[in-house]
Formats: C-alpha cells, structure tokens, sequence
C-alpha cells in the first residue's frame, strides 16, 4: 500500500515537471532560455523543450513595432523661444538578446535620448523654422535615434512631433498675424474682384459702343442708298415724264399741222383764228399787249404757207395726169 502511495507521488512529480519544461511561444514573440544563469538560447514559435531544473525561460519579448508618446518636453530655440514639444516614437526589437541584456530600461533610454537630440536640434533653429520645418526635425531626430539605439536591438523607424506649443503671447502674436494675413488677402481678392469686375464692364461698354457705331455705320450708309436709289428713280421719273409731255406736245403740234393742211384754210380764217388767240391772250390783267416779232411774222407767213401747200397740190395733180 505505501509503494502505490509512493509511486503515485512519483508519477505525479515527473507530470508536473514536464509540463514545466514545456514552453510554447506565440507569434511575433521570441523566448530567451537561461541555463544556469546564463542566457543559452533563443526559443522561437511554437513548442519549446527545456530541461528541468537546468533551463528557464527568462522572458518573452515582444517583436511588434511599438509606439512611445512621450510627454512634453521644454525645449529653447536660437531666438530665446521657450516652447513644449512632445514627441511619439515608432520602434521595433530587432535583437531580442541585445535588448534584454545590453540595457536596463530601454524606454527611458530612449525618451531621454529623444529629449537630448530634440533640444540640440532645436537650439539651431528659430521660431519660424522651428514651426515650419517638422519633416527637417523628424528626419534628423528620428536618423539620430536610430544609430544610438542600434547597439540595443532597437530599431527606430518613424518619429514624429506631436505639438509644438509656444508660449502664450507668441501664440497670441501668431493669431493676430495670421487674423491680418487673412483680412490682407481677403482685401486683396476683393480689390482683384472689382478690377476684374470693372474691366470686364468696360469692355462690354466697349463692344458695346463699337456695335452700336457699326450698326449706325450700316444704317447711314444704307439710309444714304436708299435716298440715292429714290433720287435716281425720282429723275428717270420726272425725265421719262417730261420725255412724254415733250413727246405729247409734238404729237399735238403735228396733230394741228396736219388738221390745218388737211382743211385747206383760207387766209380770211387765218386772220381770225390769229385774232381770236390774240383776244384770248388780252383778257387777263395786264393792260398791255405784248406781241412779239416772230408772233407778227407768223401771221403775215400763213398766206405764204397756204400758197406752199396750194403749189404742192397742183404740182401731184399734173403728175397724175
């Protein structure tokens, strides 16, 4: 009975102790394994043996990056500027063993060793380049970091500054500055507005002279064809008219010399008519008569004409016969 007890005891201490030396490690993790005091060994992922009482597991480091978001650090510009700047400090374990074993604490390592390169960084710049030159500041403290922390296993990849913030009166000196900067430009957009505005209007009052005198120009110009065209056509008018009262007057006239030729009128008619025209010519108001010399000779010529006519006659009488 009490070698069952014993063995019992027995079979329960080996489960225990190998379920000590079992270790498994999980992803992006890595063990370091002491033996006897002494770091022995690197245990990577998954299931890890060790020997009992001889090996240990002295920790466990974590192979992600990280992010450190230190406080705020007074830091002095080359103008005599006193400003708070906290930084965050992206960093990955790249040698687990030189981590654990080559530094004590390597996050205050590095937040003092940011602090350090941030102040000297700074105390060569000014406000101004201070506020404007963050990528400058970030490359420079991030390449520093780097290489001093490269004998620790550490790797820094990306630091970034957080804030940067000035002292209040300055604070309050950059608002009113950039407030005038602000109502500067807007004053300037206002003033490019309405010349904009203004020379776009005088242009189109220009345009708008310049169609205006085409198109009284065109309207001239045609108002002074068309009175030419009425004039030219007013003259034919009146000439093709007077053409054919001229025109009319000689068929008259012709007219009458052939009716007198035709009726053979004595000079005893003659007489009459000429008196007749001539005391028609007497009844207006004029209380002389005037009758020209080619009127009288006209008169004394009918006789002489009756006779012209009368000699024509005989003269295609004889030839008939």
């Amino acid at each position: 009975m009490g070698f069952l007890i014993f063995l019992g005891i027995l079979l329960f201490f080996v489960i225990i102790v190998a379920a000590s030396s079992i270790k498994i490690i999980k992803q992006s993790t890595v063990g370091l394994v002491m033996r006897l005091g002494k770091y022995h060994k690197t245990a990577h992922t998954g299931v890890n043996i060790l020997v009992p009482f001889i090996d240990s597991m002295y920790t466990v480091v974590d192979l992600r990056e990280r992010v450190m978001d230190f406080e705020p650090q007074p830091v002095i510009t080359k103008d005599n500027v006193t400003m708070q700047i906290d930084t965050v400090v992206y960093y990955k374990v790249t040698d687990p063993v030189s981590y654990i074993y080559e530094i004590s604490n390597p996050i205050s390592a590095i937040e003092n060793l940011a602090a350090t390169t941030l102040r000297n960084i700074i105390g060569d710049l000014d406000l101004d380049e201070t506020l404007t030159s963050r990528d400058l500041i970030n490359t420079t403290l991030r390449s520093i970091l780097d290489e001093a922390t490269d004998p620790w296993g550490i790797k820094v990849n990306r630091v970034e500054l957080k804030n940067i913030i000035p002292p209040k009166d300055i604070r309050d000196a950059m608002e009113k500055q950039m407030r005038a900067e602000r109502q500067r430009r807007e004053a300037v957009l206002t003033a490019e507005g309405t010349k904009a505005a203004a020379i776009l209007t005088a242009e189109g009052n220009k345009e708008s002279l310049i169609l205006k005198a085409e198109a009284d120009k065109e309207a001239a110009i045609r108002m002074a064809e068309g009175d030419k065209q009425s004039r030219i056509l007013r003259a034919e008018g009146e000439a093709e008219a007077i053409r054919r009262v001229e025109e009319a007057k000689a068929d008259g006239i012709k007219s009458v010399f052939d009716a007198i030729k035709s009726s053979d009128p004595t000079d005893e008619v003659l007489a009459i008519r000429s008196m007749e025209a001539f005391e028609k010519m007497a009844e207006g108001d004029s209380s002389k008569l005037i009758i020209p010399s080619e009127a009288v000779a006209l008169l004394g010529s009918f006789k002489g004409l009756k006779e012209v006519m009368e000699d024509a006659n005989e003269s295609k009488h004889l030839e008939n016969k």
